[in-house]
């Protein structure tokens, strides 16, 4: 068996053969051509053509018959089987397409369509051109290419050669046109905002730090656009959405990559409350346009969208499944002896509420299966949203799990910038005492709010993990088309 070099070396060969035969091998024009999809649709129609016409794509497959060859052309919308035959090419142009074409190669082909004795629609080709000669050989399905890792880093093989992989992909574009589009009609406008910060705010979690040379200053990748989008609010913009990229120097596993897509929308003059009915609205209507059914299956469970979506408090979870009897008024010490005694690893630096969520994330979230809204969380669970207006110790937050995947983080904003203050000052005593995922007190945001900020409802969806659920993706790193990897050794 050649070697990759040796199979390299042969191609860069034949290369040189087509210059010195006169065609281009990377010619800056490709001929007016019809997608192939179009070809073999209109098949009927355009057979009846009396004037040859172009088509265009990667040769796939190659099948030699004597004086003729039937190639696979693939244009990325549909195949094609394309006949070459030397009476109709001549020798010249039949030689060089017999000895010096390959499979992975990008060409053109003039000719006219007619059925096969065994009824397949085929190009028979008048002419021929190169468009891109491939050096490398495609591998052969994934015989050459089974190395889970190496699939990710070489996405575009990937795609090539995986039908599943390319839909899901194709997938993923339609969910975000789908959810931007509702926003949209919704009356919401798309907005961007700094991927390069001077504070890593707006959530819990370790930014990427860099340094900008002109300026001479610190600056971070944003963790989350929440606190600009939210002094657009301030600015008179009532309702604002992105979906972009958030950086977060964490762990890599099934639900998490440093790099990952969020949609964040805020609507001023609303509340949690409000937004919950949205959201729940959003999702079920995002399911039948884009699965085209009311109900999903994930890891060999059927999740049903069409039912209302179910309502619990986050202390009664915990009660129900970590068995805590109550948690509203645990010490951090308890409910270090429960993390232990339930496998869930405790820093020295963790607060009370860091624990309890810990312990939330490994015990609890996993068993909610059919789409559910957590309600009622303790103050120090988030900086940015108001307290409850029934209970103080409350804010009024929910998230949303389905499938035991966290999708949706959402609060009614914090507006008071006096309380906001008081908020950032216990954020900047965790982070003191050791607790790293904090988000530090941000004097330019308390100003944008003493301005005056309106009451607001705002949402975070983590489109990766929305879309690793409407395609029963068990990693995340499938849904992502580059995901972050180790260096090769």
């Amino acid at each position: 068996m050649s070697s990759l070099e040796e199979i390299r070396q042969g191609r860069v060969e034949k290369l040189n053969k087509l210059k010195e035969a006169g065609m281009d091998a990377y010619p800056v024009e490709t001929p007016v051509f019809i997608p192939l999809q179009e070809a073999v649709a209109d098949f009927n129609k355009l057979k009846k053509r009396t004037r040859p016409f172009n088509v265009a794509g990667r040769v796939l497959a190659r099948r030699e018959h004597g004086g003729s060859i039937f190639c696979d052309l693939h244009d990325g919308t549909a195949k094609l089987q394309a006949y070459f035959k030397k009476d109709d090419l001549g020798d010249e142009m039949f030689g060089l397409f017999n000895g010096q074409t390959d499979i992975g190669d990008f060409i053109s082909i003039t000719g006219r369509l007619f059925l096969t004795k065994k009824n397949e629609k085929t190009l028979k080709a008048n002419s021929w051109k190169m468009l891109a000669k491939s050096l490398r050989p495609l591998p052969e399905k994934w015989h050459g290419l089974q190395d889970v890792e190496e699939r990710y880093r070489r996405r575009y093989l990937d795609i090539l050669m995986n039908e599943e992989v390319k839909a899901r992909f194709l997938i993923r574009s339609k969910i975000i046109s789908e959810l931007r589009g509702f926003l949209d009609d919704n009356g919401y406008m798309e907005v961007e905002t700094p991927m390069l910060q001077p504070l890593a705010g707006g959530a819990t979690a370790i930014p990427f730090k860099t340094h900008h040379n002109a300026l001479d200053v610190d600056i971070f990748l944003r963790i989350a656009p929440e606190l600009y989008l939210k002094k657009l609010l301030v600015g008179g913009l009532n309702k604002v959405y992105e979906i972009g990229r958030n950086f977060r120097n964490e762990g890599i596993d099934v639900t998490h990559n440093p790099e990952f897509t969020m949609l964040e929308f805020y609507e001023a003059y609303s509340d949690a409350a409000h937004q919950r009915v949205f959201v729940e609205k959003m999702l079920r209507l995002l399911v039948k346009k884009v699965i085209k059914k009311t109900a999903v299956e994930y890891q060999e469970m059927k999740i049903d969208f069409s039912k209302k979506f179910a309502v619990i408090s986050y202390f009664e979870l915990l009660k129900k499944y970590a068995l805590i009897i109550n948690p509203e008024i645990g010490s951090r010490e308890d409910l270090s002896l429960t993390a232990q005694r339930l496998g869930v690893a405790v820093e020295p630096s963790d607060s009370a509420e860091k624990i309890m969520d810990n312990i939330y994330k490994k015990i609890c979230r996993p068993r909610l299966i059919q789409p559910t809204f957590i309600v009622d969380y303790p103050v120090g669970a988030s900086p940015f949203a108001k307290r409850h207006p029934a209970n103080s110790r409350f804010i009024d937050r929910f998230q949303l799990v389905i499938g035991g995947l966290e999708l949706v983080n959402a609060f009614s904003e914090l507006n008071d910038p006096v309380d906001q203050r008081a908020r950032f000052l216990e954020q900047d005593k965790k982070r003191r005492e050791g607790e790293a995922e904090v988000s530090p007190s941000d004097d330019d945001y308390l100003e944008a709010m003493e301005y005056g900020m309106p009451p607001a409802g705002g949402v975070g969806l983590g489109i990766d993990r929305l879309i690793m659920l409407l395609t029963n993706t068990h990693n995340i790193r499938e849904v992502i088309l580059f995901p972050t990897l180790r260096p090769r050794e």
